[in-house]
């Protein structure tokens, strides 16, 4: 990708369920490195914008570009391995894998794009240490608490070092403070890595952290002062 290609580009997208209009007539582009958060009510498309961005949903019309590709000219197998190259995923459940160790979990995005096991290895020693988990490579999720499991689910998402990061309500299921906590460590580690971290929230404390703050009423995606 060029430095000066925008990594997430939307056209005049639009996104219906049946007769109700989700999105209508998106145009958005995020640059490199920025915190785009994107407010608004259960409900009102935050999600399905962020699907369509990482191409686990077709926008209706208009076009969806990551990382400088149009997702509509891309086939199955070329989207999976954009997603797992360019993209990362974070989830307000974690979707940990139960029968896998935090290490194992983590290390998964590394296996899926044919890194070797010592790199694997060394990058996930490296995250488990930025993050705060450096005990707890060998435990499996059930043994973590909601904060513990968010921040393992933001190392696997982190590993790949991918150029985008969308996070789906990522601390919905925490308490004030410990996801006040997930989002600075989640915040400085793309930062540092000058990954596009988008986020999509019904929590309003999360917009004085971001560098631009979106909302969708009504099916039209607006930029909003901060």
């Amino acid at each position: 990708m060029d430095i000066d290609t925008p990594p997430i580009r939307l056209l005049q997208v639009c996104k219906a369920y049946g007769k109700t209009p989700v999105i209508e007539e998106a145009n958005f582009h995020a640059k490199r490195g920025e915190f785009v958060v994107i407010v608004g009510r259960s409900g009102s498309g935050k999600s399905t914008l962020l699907n369509l961005i990482g191409g686990l949903d077709q926008p209706d019309s208009g076009e969806v570009l990551v990382s400088g590709h149009s997702l509509a000219t891309l086939d199955e197998r070329n989207l999976s391995q954009l997603r797992r190259v360019h993209l990362g995923f974070v989830f307000q459940f974690f979707n940990l894998i139960p029968t896998l160790t935090v290490a194992e979990n983590i290390r998964l995005p590394l296996a899926l794009n044919g890194l070797s096991k010592k790199d694997s290895i060394l990058r996930t020693k490296a995250l488990l240490e930025e993050l705060f988990l450096t005990d707890f490579g060998k435990r499996f999720p059930e043994e973590l608490s909601g904060g513990e499991q968010q921040r393992v689910a933001i190392a696997r998402a982190l590993v790949h070092e991918p150029a985008i990061v969308l996070a789906d309500e990522p601390t919905g299921n925490l308490d004030l403070e410990t996801a006040t906590n997930v989002l600075g460590l989640l915040n400085d580690a793309c930062r540092q890595r000058g990954a596009t971290l988008v986020m999509a929230t019904h929590s309003h404390e999360m917009v004085g952290h971001a560098d631009r703050v979106l909302t969708i009423r009504n099916g039209c995606l607006k930029e909003i002062e901060i």
